[in-house]
């Protein structure tokens, strides 16, 4: 025992390694994630926790720089951003700005030599015939996992996956997300869907054979889509892994009898031709990806220091652990096991925030312990903004004269966004000043950014404005101390909300409108009725929150259009607020249409102004999520909208070991000390009984008898 507990001490690979070795030479990222994903098919994922992987298999045409701010889009699999053209009904050219537009054909050019990863779906003899393919499920049967097929192949991606991957979408039977959206503008869509319906869905339906109007491949490299009328967005949706091509192969390997079974599909064992590929899916254990062998050159960005123009991916292999629960993850990052805190979330709470952070003058800094490590931190700002919205047809709280909004700029400075943050979010986002997130075209930044009606700027920064300030605006508004001026009854607010009126978040709320004398009461009701509520327009108070599709300012404008409230558009309008303003509705159609420019920018500064100066929300903040990179992990920025970001992840594996035997060797005195007591309680016994067993009987002791 003390020689087994000796060698513990001197292994160089630590006894509590939860990891799998490493071959020679090869670079291993260790992460985790916190929940199962659901679904792996691009046409069908919309969840950020499955991004994590699937944005790492697939590629669209476009995708987001790595490093600029504001997010730019760039080419990924096309060779240039779209050539977009404008035509007429009859399909005669107009310029942009023609009266007559009815159509915008983008043109996108393929990069040549772009090979899938390799898969059985596209593996062929001799002759080019696909090897598995099976009639029934008997012939199939000795394929339990993807892992079973001896064979894989590869071929070139071709403008046809792409349309074919846009048929895919509109197939009601594949349950995209995205159908009800595209089909309002990819001409042909909507007929489409319709045709694949009445078709006989027991087998594999080969889409190629149904015509899709809008869609045309002019080469093998060179594909056009046609989209109704003006809408510049649609490029960012080509930046999204709906995109993604899919291969009619892989359609109709999947589609062999039986596989369905035994979870061979798409939304099971992925197919891109991304940077990597998935080898291992046991999503309840773990999931690795591995280096694709036939991927492209792919260069890290020119602006990125010493790692620019180096090809990508730096890693050979990511294995990600399921960790249900934050303290073992926490733990096995503190440890050395994973690289970062957390892959699909940040995994800093309440329970470890004080370990890992201090609070000083300039903000949050990391602490001592997390320094002595040479622990790095990466944050996010998503391009999101969680506000409480006033229901601007209350006769309370709503309406459009001086008065009502004096009101509701008391409301709003009062509920102090700051104080809130620090509470309860220990610092974690950023207060709001507007609609508009950072990173998005149309945000400011420092004195010219700040909303005047609710701070002032001050020393440099922004300064909530005061409560006797407050309070004036109230008795401006004819509350004085939180009572009617004409009858002398308190003033009483209804918060409608899911999470019910007890908590602390609940209690703060109350005192700081008791500050101004004004009471606070709250209505609470299960999800389905909260969201009956806010389709009627049956609320006062209510809190809520956006997070970006796409980095335009279209994306958080268009929530205050009054097209978009619920009676303009009979469904679940996205205008919460019930805001109508005759000049931002201008405003607003004149520039969801235009590209960025500063003449754009103009159009989208009055907007803001519009909103701060009437107030339908109370500004809210804007989601700032901390991350914790070990020291031997560079290239750790987290970009907010993208999440194919694994290949730009460079790590030290060298310093990674060192680290590791640092901080996890044994300690093995206590167990030595522990052996010794042990013995000393033992030896005696143990001396007694080897005397007992040596004990002779002496012959002159005895007289007849027997021994």
């Amino acid at each position: 025992m003390a020689a087994l507990l000796l060698s513990l001490g001197g292994c160089s690979q630590p006894w509590n390694d939860p990891n799998s070795l490493e071959k020679p030479g090869e670079t291993v990222y260790y992460g985790s994630y916190s929940s199962r994903p659901q679904h792996f098919d691009p046409a069908r994922s919309y969840s950020s926790d499955e991004t994590v992987f699937i944005d790492q298999i697939y590629e669209a045409p476009y995708r987001y720089h790595f490093l600029k701010r504001p997010y730019v889009l760039e080419p990924a699999l096309a060779e240039a951003m779209p050539k977009v053209t404008y035509f007429d009904k009859q399909m005669q050219p107009v310029t942009v700005d023609n009266s007559t537009l009815a159509f915008s054909v983008y043109t996108i050019h393929l990069k040549k030599g772009v090979m899938y990863q390799p898969h059985p779906a596209l593996a062929n003899d001799k002759w080019g015939n696909a090897l598995y393919l099976f009639s029934t499920p008997e012939q199939s049967a000795q394929y339990a996992t993807l892992y079973d097929f001896p064979e894989s192949g590869t071929r070139e991606l071709v403008a046809d996956d792409f349309i074919y991957q846009i048929k895919r979408l509109s197939d009601p039977k594949n349950k995209s997300p995205l159908l009800g959206f595209l089909s309002n503008y990819i001409v042909g869509m909507s007929d489409f869907s319709e045709q694949v319906m009445e078709k006989d869905r027991s087998g594999w339906l080969d889409l190629r054979t149904i015509n899709l109007e809008g869609i045309q491949a002019v080469d093998d490299h060179t594909l056009t889509i046609r989209i109704k009328g003006l809408y510049p967005q649609f490029t960012y949706w080509m930046a999204m892994h709906f995109f993604a091509p899919v291969p009619w192969e892989a359609d109709r390997f999947y589609h062999n009898p039986g596989f369905i079974d035994r979870n061979l599909t798409l939304d099971w064992f992925p197919l891109g031709t991304g940077a990597f590929m998935m080898t291992r899916n046991d999503p309840n254990r773990g999931i690795v990806l591995e280096r694709n062998p036939n991927y492209r050159l792919d260069l890290f960005p020119s602006d990125g220091g010493s790692d620019a123009g180096k090809a990508m991916p730096f890693i050979d292999k990511a294995t990600f652990r399921l960790e249900k629960e934050s303290l073992p993850q926490w733990s096995k990052f503190m440890q050395g096991w994973y690289d970062r805190s957390g892959d699909d979330t940040h995994n800093i709470s309440s329970s470890n925030f004080d370990r890992a952070f201090v609070v000083s003058g300039d903000g949050l800094e990391l602490s001592e312990e997390m320094q002595s490590k040479g622990i790095t931190v990466s944050t996010e700002i998503k391009p999101s903004i969680f506000y409480y919205g006033f229901n601007m047809k209350d006769p309370v709280v709503g309406g459009y004269t001086e008065d009502k909004r004096k009101l509701r700029r008391a409301i709003n400075i009062a509920l102090n966004t700051e104080e809130f943050l620090e509470i309860f979010a220990n610092g974690r986002g950023l207060p709001a000043m507007g609609p508009i997130p950072p990173g998005i075209p149309g945000y400011v930044e420092g004195k010219a950014g700040i909303n005047p009606y609710i701070y002032d700027w001050v020393n440099g920064k922004p300064k909530r404005k005061s409560i006797e300030h407050a309070k004036r605006l109230l008795d401006e508004a004819g509350y004085p101390n939180g009572r009617n001026k004409a009858t002398g009854k308190p003033l009483i607010l209804y918060l409608d909300t899911t999470g019910g009126s007890a908590g602390s978040v609940a209690d703060w709320r109350r005192r700081q409108l008791e500050k101004l004398g004004v009471q606070l009461e709250y209505r609470s009701t299960d999800y389905a009725r909260f969201r009956q509520k806010m389709r009627a327009g049956n609320t006062q108070l209510f809190s809520w929150g956006w997070l970006a599709d796409y980095p335009d300012p279209e994306n958080f404008l268009f929530l205050l259009s009054s097209s978009q409230t619920s009676e303009a558009c009979q469904c679940d309008g996205s205008n919460t607020s019930n805001y109508m303003n005759p000049m931002f509705d201008q405003l607003f159609d004149q520039m969801k249409t235009m590209e960025n420019s500063p003449e754009r920018e103009a159009i989208i500064t009055k907007m803001v102004e519009l909103v701060r100066r009437d107030g339908p929300w109370m500004d809210g903040y804007h989601v700032k999520e901390y991350y914790l990179n070990n020291s031997w992990v560079s290239n750790t920025q987290r970009h907010g909208i993208a999440r194919d970001t694994l290949k730009y992840l460079k790590l030290d594996t060298a310093q990674r070991l060192r680290k590791q035997q640092q901080w996890n060797t044994p300690v093995v005195w206590p167990a030595l000390v522990t052996f010794a007591a042990v013995l000393l309680l033992i030896w005696p016994a143990m001396r007694a009984y080897r005397q007992r067993q040596t004990l002779r009987v002496n012959p002159k002791n005895t007289e007849g008898g027997h021994c």
